[in-house]
């Protein structure tokens, strides 16, 4: 395990990324816990990435995600609905990782739904480059459904207690403290709790980068 600045560990993202050779767009799964840090490490990569002249596909779980009539068929609350209702895998696998995937036509949608107005898209069909890099950030990205469909498997790793107190800085102007603490500790930990015991999440990763100090990560190759 290493530790470094983050700018040395983006770094070495981007230099992974770029050792992956495949004949197909690069797929990279960056999975995590809610308020891991992954969006903001997907966007930094991105930017990485777009910086050495690659042409990157930016996106995120929460866009394909089923509308919220179907997600909350066993409670607001219940962990089991987070991990089971939420996401439509098999509509992320059709519109975008299977196109850009060995076999694919490269003709994919880099969105299917808009959570904040809870309405179903249809955003037009694009071709992308056969060396474009899809940057992909969610949870449970390691899960049976999907964990073949990427070539690069980055996992963010940090204390669950930690993210409890992120949460509540972060939808502070949205939700109240209260609210969005029993969120995350009666749906979204126990949630989390259940992937890493059936899934093993990190044991699918190919990096893990621990970042419960986000200015200095430490960082993690794996080998399978």
């Amino acid at each position: 395990m290493e530790q470094g600045t983050r700018e040395e560990v983006l770094g070495r993202l981007a230099e992974a990324v770029g050792s992956v050779t495949v004949t197909h767009p690069t797929r990279v799964a960056i999975d995590g816990p809610p308020a891991a840090g992954k969006t903001t490490l997907a966007d930094e990569l991105a930017v990485a990435l777009r910086a050495r002249g690659r042409d990157v596909i930016r996106a995120t779980i929460d866009d394909f995600l089923f509308p919220r009539a179907q997600r909350y068929p066993r409670g607001e609350y219940s962990a089991e609905g987070c991990y089971f209702d939420t996401h439509d895998h098999g509509a992320l696998n059709r519109v975008l990782l299977d196109p850009l995937g060995p076999g694919g036509d490269r003709r994919f949608q880099p969105t299917l739904y808009d959570h904040t107005t809870d309405t179903v898209l249809a955003p037009p069909v694009t071709t992308a480059p056969a060396d474009a890099v899809l940057v992909f950030d969610g949870v449970f990205l390691m899960r049976p459904e999907l964990i073949d469909r990427w070539d690069l498997r980055v996992f963010v790793s940090t204390a669950l207690e930690s993210t409890v107190e992120r949460a509540v800085i972060r939808e502070r102007r949205v939700s109240s403290a209260v609210d969005v603490e029993r969120r995350w500790r009666e749906r979204y930990i126990p949630a989390q709790q259940l992937y890493f015991a059936t899934v093993r999440p990190s044991d699918h990763a190919d990096i893990i980068v621990h970042n419960d100090e986000p200015r200095r990560p430490l960082w993690e190759t794996r080998t399978h």
